[in-house]
This record gives C-alpha cells, sequence and structure tokens, in this order.
C-alpha cells in the first residue's frame, strides 16, 4: 500500500491509441494513489499540479485529499527540478526536428515552428525556475512568465531562435541555482513520509484501521 509494489491505471479513449484526440473526444486515465505518488515524487509536472492547484479550482476535496495536498513540501525536491529541465528538453529537441516530422505541420506552416511544442518549453523553464528558486509552483503562472508564453503560443514571436535563446536563458539560471546551493528544496523527496502516508490513507479508505 505504499509506494513499492504495483500500480497498474485504466486507460479510456475514444480514438484508438496513438491518434491524436480532438473536440469532443474522451482520453481519460485513472491512475491508483500509489502510481499518482511515485509519479509526483519523480517531479513529474502534469502529477505536481493538483498539490499547488489554488483552491478556488478544486472542485471536490476530501479529508484525504486535504492531507494530500499537505504533502506538497515532503513531495517537493530537487528531484523535480531535473524532470522539469528533461522534460523541457525533450519539448526542445522536437522544436529542433529530432524524434520525425513535428505533430502539428499547420503551425509550422503558418507560424514557422511548431509553437505549442516552444510554449510549452518555455513554460517548464520558467516554472523550474520557479520551483527550484522558491520551493514552490504557482497556478496560473506568475504574470510576467505567462505573458512571455502566451506570447510565444499565440505566434507573436516570429523568429524561433529568439525563443531557443530565452528557453537557454531560464535554464541556465536554473542551473546557476542548483550549483550554488541557494535553494530551499532537499535533493530527494521525503519518501518514508510520503509511504507511511499512503499505507494509512488506504487503510483509513477501506475500513481497515
Amino acid at each position: 500500500m505504499g509506494l513499492l509494489g504495483p500500480a497498474d491505471r485504466y486507460v479510456f479513449r475514444t480514438q484508438p491509441e496513438g491518434e491524436r484526440s480532438g473536440p469532443g473526444d474522451t482520453d481519460l486515465i485513472l491512475y491508483s494513489l500509489r502510481k499518482y505518488l511515485r509519479l509526483a515524487t519523480k517531479g513529474n509536472p502534469t502529477a505536481l499540479l493538483p498539490l499547488f492547484a489554488p483552491e478556488g479550482a478544486v472542485l471536490v476535496l476530501t479529508p484525504l485529499g486535504e492531507e494530500l495536498r499537505a504533502l506538497a513540501p515532503f513531495v517537493l525536491s530537487q528531484r523535480a527540478v531535473h524532470r522539469f529541465l528533461g522534460y523541457m528538453n525533450a519539448q526542445r529537441e522536437r522544436l529542433l526536428g529530432a524524434g520525425g516530422a513535428p505533430n502539428r505541420p499547420e503551425l509550422v506552416a503558418r507560424y514557422g515552428y511548431d509553437v505549442k511544442y516552444a510554449s510549452h518549453a518555455l513554460r517548464l523553464a520558467y516554472q523550474g525556475l520557479e520551483i527550484v528558486r522558491d520551493g514552490r509552483l504557482t497556478l496560473p503562472m506568475p504574470r510576467a512568465g505567462r505573458d512571455r508564453v502566451l506570447r510565444v503560443k499565440r505566434g507573436d514571436v516570429t523568429a524561433l531562435a529568439d525563443v531557443l535563446e530565452e528557453i537557454d536563458a531560464v535554464q541556465a539560471d536554473v542551473r546557476a541555482v542548483l550549483a550554488s546551493g541557494q535553494t530551499p528544496l532537499t535533493a530527494e523527496p521525503a519518501l518514508d513520509v510520503i509511504s507511511d502516508w499512503s499505507v494509512s490513507a488506504h487503510r483509513r479508505h477501506w475500513g481497515w484501521c
């Protein structure tokens, strides 16, 4: 019931696996709590969002959910920073044509590059910087970074080289903070604390106390 053992998932899609989803399609993945905790402690950007979503954006919050959100300081670590940079560099490589043709050739035809990939890469860079510098993830993004990302996503930045230069500059800032040691983050998440909570949460949920 902790972080060890199998952690399956359930997938339901209205489009066949491998096909892009469109308007009105369902693309659903249900993870076990253990799977979610593994993703979050590894710094998966999507998995971290529920821990830092503003209260007004949370539609349902159970007592166990409140406990889970309170674990955010134990979940976030320097491991998450490296994971953000890893995802960012993967997006950056796709921008440069690594891994084959882009998924959105219509954006390339219109703007000269895939502005969606570019905006995701830049977003991950700015979020990685906030995490390593402040030990938190603000949602929605702080105004300055959000405006920069949206400019790229709208196609207002016409030169891909300018986007890549900004991504590299932010990444350099992230690495400088890591190298200096001036980060509030621990090197690794508090896995023992999180695993113990997972066992307790399962036991209480299923009435095994």
